[in-house]
């Protein structure tokens, strides 16, 4: 029975993890409790450390990814952070869709962030909407790269469970 709730719970973080919400520290957070409750601390502590390092390394790169493609497209430092502080208010904020509302906003305001940040720079529509455009494909990575990274914290939960 508790790793059928195990399971479960795993998949349901993923799932919050493509919309956007902190589905990868409610992994984390699970295997914590089950190590706890269930007798015989079927997951190490050593497993629960690392697991802890993955987590942040991706949401580092989730982050980080953003700005490096608006500057990999031409942007400036401060369209980077635009385009960090962007996605993580439109992330918050998101729109009124059910579901995806908040993955939507995270992209809109990734791309909002680096566009006001190079329009402030003073450059033209074309270049700007172009560093805009990068730092969205950087969004779009960054969640690719936190997906990958959370289905292999909760393979590697589910394995260490089993055990």
């Amino acid at each position: 029975m508790h790793l059928g709730i195990l399971t479960l719970v795993l998949i349901l973080s993923m799932v919050l993890i493509v919309l956007g919400l902190p589905g990868l520290w409610l992994m984390i957070a699970t295997a914590i409790t089950y190590n706890l409750i269930v007798p015989g601390r079927p997951i190490s502590w050593l497993t629960i450390a690392l697991i802890c390092i993955l987590g942040v390394g991706a949401e580092v790169l989730d982050l980080t990814l953003t700005g490096r493609y608006a500057k990999k497209y031409g942007g400036s430092r401060r369209a980077g952070i635009g385009a960090i502080i962007g996605g993580i208010i439109g992330g918050m904020v998101g729109l009124p869709i059910p579901l995806f509302g908040p993955v939507i906003g995270a992209l809109v305001g990734s791309f909002a962030g680096a566009l006001v940040a190079e329009y402030r720079e003073g450059r033209d529509a074309v270049a700007a909407s172009r560093v805009a455009t990068g730092a969205l494909l950087g969004r779009v990575a960054g969640t690719v790269v936190k997906v990958g990274l959370g289905f292999a914290i909760a393979i590697w939960i589910f394995i260490a469970a089993l055990h």
